[in-house]
């Protein structure tokens, strides 16, 4: 007994394990009563229809549990499942599998706008987080099967009754692919859950789709098939009027013959109004060319019409054709898939010529790069794949058996109309868009608005009016740091030459005469020197020579020190240091320093020659932590070794050391 308390202690309560679901996963309650009003809103409408047109019916044939069950039965129908029918003269069941396409985007629509709604993503910044992804998917799908499992457990035993192989395979369906579509727009639409979809494509396929332009490309294939889909079933609904109103008469009586009380003729308006896309889209496989089943073993297509003999007296089923070889108005039908190839031509052509938004040159932005002959191709084939895909869809949505033996087969084959969708996109498409891309090309071409190949995203070619921008970048930068260069060089260079020509003479004489002949000499060369350099200006602000700069080809790129600006670097010793007339001045003092007074060089001293250049000014002081040591020269190794006459090479440098 204690053991029997401890474990009923210890087991959680009902409450706290609710509780704690609700905390791991927030939201998950309000998607769940999302989906399942989602599928009341659908089983009610059906359900007000229908009561209404069996109160208003003079002869009510079963109670108002039986209508309900048929509005049940019809709401299983718009979403694909196959009903059969039990009340039949010969007492055999028959089956019910054309889904009127008119009623199927109710339960999607209300699916959508219920996943949408549990995401609650609010675009205010002080607003709680969105639902997680999976848990508002979650909720509004598994809301959505209860109810319509309910549904069915509720028909099953009606009139109509649903063939559960066909529940369990396209309710769940339809329900997580429009849930799925509502939490992805909610989520604003990212490329993760699409590009994970297309792993699981084929090699050549995934190369098609991936790239540096990837959603460029798969864009435009999404709206040149939606656009070529939209001219297939509007052309479709299109020969269906004409069809209509060429085959007035028979159309009017089948509605008169079919009932006659007021409330029966609403009905069948109804169910005609509900089935005319599915007629759409089997007039859009008549005019591709495959055509549609009325019945097993009797086909109507643009070449020849055989419809069955014993058809039930309905007003869409009066506009097929007369039996009989195809005419040229038959034939005329075929002009519906060629506007649909222009169409998509037309919108790949334009997706491949990198067409320029008004609001891309409002933000003067470089237009897209144009996609090659060959890429513009498999975009076209994508496009008319994915328009294909649709149609078979629909055609697969829009037929199915009324019945069995001749009537098994009604509406076209989903895999023949999907077959020459592509076919004829594909191949009217192509000239089309081939010629319409190189028109384009040729007009933005003459405008100067197309960029040059390679400047797309991922491309490895450069583009060459970024060469043509780095070579003249490159040129001014290397024109402008040479004339700093220049002007520093020219400066030091003019007072540089002087001297090594004044003391290259010097140091040869030194070596042949006397050191006092080599002294004279020297002093004169000197005053010469200091006076035609004080005659020349050798200040920085002098602009010197305009430099020869060689400009880069635009097929090398330039230097990495070439792209950018080199500073002259500040000069240590002022222009003053450098100056002939101060180094002359220096060079004298050295000399009477050295030179004993008893000698007989001191005459040379005492006795100078009157200059010929303005008066000489004080030499400016070295810079600090410049040594005292004074500089050598060939002219104080001329003066203090006289028995060396090997001694000829100059300095390579005036700066002291």
């Amino acid at each position: 007994m204690a053991g029997v308390t401890l474990m009923t202690a210890r087991r959680p309560s009902l409450s706290l394990l609710l509780n704690g679901m609700r905390d791991r996963s927030p939201g998950l309650g309000a998607s769940l009563l999302g989906g399942a009003v989602a599928a009341g809103l659908g089983l009610g409408s059906l359900a007000v229809l229908v009561l209404g047109l069996w109160i208003s019916s003079p002869y009510p044939d079963s109670g108002p549990g039986g209508a309900l069950r048929i509005a049940a039965a019809l709401w299983l129908l718009a979403h694909g499942v196959e009903l059969v029918r039990t009340d039949t003269l010969s007492g055999v069941p028959l089956p019910v599998g054309v889904t009127p396409l008119l009623l199927l985007a109710l339960p999607v629509w209300l699916l959508y706008r219920a996943a949408r709604d549990a995401t609650d993503a609010s675009a205010e910044p002080d607003a709680p987080p969105p639902v997680p992804a999976h848990t508002a998917w979650t909720g509004v799908v598994l809301g959505y099967l209860g109810v319509g499992a309910a549904a069915a457990l509720y028909c099953s035993g009606g009139e109509l009754r649903p063939v559960w192989g066909w529940v369990t395979a396209c309710l769940p369906l339809v329900a997580a692919s429009a849930a799925g579509a509502g939490v992805w727009s909610a989520h604003g639409r990212p490329r993760e859950p699409v590009l994970g979809l297309l792993l699981t494509l084929p090699g050549p396929v995934r190369r098609l789709l991936f790239g540096s332009d990837a959603r460029a490309r798969v864009g435009t294939a999404v709206r040149a098939a939606g656009a070529g889909t939209a001219v297939l079933f509007g052309g479709g609904s299109l020969l269906l009027g004409v069809s209509l109103v060429l085959h007035g008469a028979a159309a009017r009586a089948s509605f008169l013959q079919l009932t006659e009380g007021w409330t029966g003729r609403f009905a069948v308006l109804l169910l005609g109004i509900g089935l005319i896309p599915n007629a759409a889209v089997w007039s859009a496989s008549y005019a591709l060319g495959p055509g549609f089943a009325l019945g097993t073993g009797h086909l109507v297509h643009p070449l020849a019409s055989d419809p069955a003999p014993l058809l039930p007296p309905f007003p869409l089923l009066a506009a097929v054709p007369d039996a009989g070889a195809g005419t040229t108005l038959n034939w005329t039908a075929g002009l519906v898939p060629v506007a649909a190839g222009v169409t998509v031509g037309w919108f790949v052509a334009r997706g491949a010529a990198g067409r320029v938004t008004q609001e891309a040159q409002e933000a003067q932005q470089e237009p897209r790069a144009p996609w090659s002959a060959g890429r513009t191709v498999g975009v076209l084939v994508l496009a008319a794949l994915l328009c294909a895909a649709i149609l078979a869809l629909l055609a697969a949505l829009s037929g199915g058996p009324l019945g069995v033996a001749a009537l098994a087969r009604f509406g076209p084959l989903w895999w023949q109309s999907g077959g020459a969708a592509a076919l004829w996109l594909t191949v009217v498409g192509m000239p089309v868009t081939l010629t319409a891309r190189a028109w384009r090309l040729r007009g933005r071409r003459a405008r100067g608005a197309v960029p040059a190949q390679g400047t797309e995203p991922g491309s490895k070619r450069p583009a060459e009016a970024g060469k043509g921008a780095v070579a003249k970048k490159t040129v001014a930068e290397a024109a402008k740091g040479a004339t700093g260069e220049a002007t520093v060089e020219a400066a030091k260079g003019a007072a540089k030459d002087a001297t090594k020509e004044a003391t290259k003479p010097v140091a040869k004489e030194a070596a042949k005469d006397s050191p006092q002949a080599a002294a004279k000499d020297q002093a004169k060369e000197t005053r010469a020197q200091a006076a035609k350099a004080a005659k020349t200006p050798t200040r920085r602000e002098e602009p010197p020579a305009k430099p020869t700069v060689n400009p880069p080809t635009a097929l090398t790129a330039p230097d990495e020190d070439e792209r950018y600006e080199v500073l002259p670097a500040p000069d240590p010793f002022p222009s003053a240091w450098h100056d002939d007339v101060a180094r002359a001045t220096r060079w004298a003092a050295l000399r009477a320093a050295s030179t004993p007074l008893d000698s007989p060089d001191s005459s040379l001293i005492d006795e100078p020659a009157a200059p010929s250049w303005p008066p000489l000014r004080e030499p400016s002081p070295p810079p600090a932590g410049h040594s005292p040591v004074p500089e050598p020269s060939p002219l104080t190794d001329a003066l203090h070794q006289p028995t060396e006459p090997s001694r000829t090479d100059p300095p390579d440098s005036e700066a002291p050391r």
